[in-house]
């Protein structure tokens, strides 16, 4: 456990990517961190080499967030942190494949670690949050919670899901004149392991839509100061999210299924 009056951060999926990144800016920001991840040696690393960089305390919990033992061990920790400032959901991945043929428990596992894990953490960390009057939560999203694709229908009905359910979150603690944020994150193209975990090819993928991690994560965080709701990091990525609202239906599934029979999904 941390002994700290510092202001704590809690950030899922924190051994690589967006969620180190995070761990970077927020140890930067002074904030002792909670970071979590199924890769125990990594997280180990991280902690380490953070905690000797920017003299803040780290505590590395390993954990697979889709397995209800460990996501309950995860939630007590933050339901019982009294300097919790900041919770990070951001463990997440993606796959490939029509759904009706993809394996069911990889399509299970990523409805339990996109809805239900940030369903738990949320409110273990929003009951903390809001009874001491302060605290944010990032959910971290996609550009793809906008719209539907064919051969990638989890992913993008899990975003679409967190989305709504973060901007209901920023309603409710309105309603409750709660100083506690919320913000959805809504990154594109980001340079992490992610694609190639999940088996994506990025040959097609311009040079001009990657963005950096630690951008992704700036703009996060600036965002989050500025008490914004939705943050969409890149120019190209908001002005596609304003078509996206904006464009008829018929018109979007129609380009939906012609790129993935391009990329030959289907």
């Amino acid at each position: 456990m941390l002994i700290t009056m510092n202001p704590l951060a809690v950030i899922t999926g924190a051994s690589s990517g967006i969620g180190a990144a995070f761990a970077t800016a927020l140890a930067r920001r002074k904030y002792d961190l909670l970071l979590v991840a199924r890769r125990a040696d990594r997280l180990r690393d991280s902690a380490d080499s953070l905690s000797a960089k920017f003299n803040v305390n780290l505590e590395p919990l390993a954990a697979d967030l889709t397995v209800d033992a460990d996501l309950e061990r995860v939630a007590e920790r933050i339901a019982t942190a009294p300097n919790l400032d900041l919770l990070v959901n951001n463990a997440g991945f993606g796959s490939r494949g029509k759904f009706f043929e993809a394996d069911l428990a990889t399509q299970d596992r990523m409805h339990r670690l996109h809805v239900l894990a940030t369903l738990r953490l949320s409110h273990a960390a929003l009951k903390n949050m809001v009874a001491r009057g302060r605290g944010a939560v990032i959910n971290v999203s996609s550009v793809a919670g906008f719209w539907q694709a064919p051969g990638n229908i989890s992913y993008c009905a899990t975003k679409c899901w967190m989305n709504s359910f973060t901007e209901g979150l920023a309603q409710e603690l309105a309603a409750a004149h709660s100083p506690v944020k919320v913000q959805a994150l809504c990154p594109g193209y980001t340079r992490t392991e992610f694609q190639s975990t999940a088996g994506l090819s990025t040959d097609h993928i311009g040079e001009s839509m990657w963005i950096s991690t630690e951008d992704v994560v700036n703009e996060s965080l600036g965002g989050l100061d500025r008490g914004k709701l939705f943050v969409i990091p890149g120019w190209r990525y908001k002005a596609a999210t304003i078509l996206l609202k904006f464009a008829p239906r018929s018109i979007l599934r129609a380009a939906a299924l012609r790129q993935q029979q391009r990329l030959g999904r289907l």
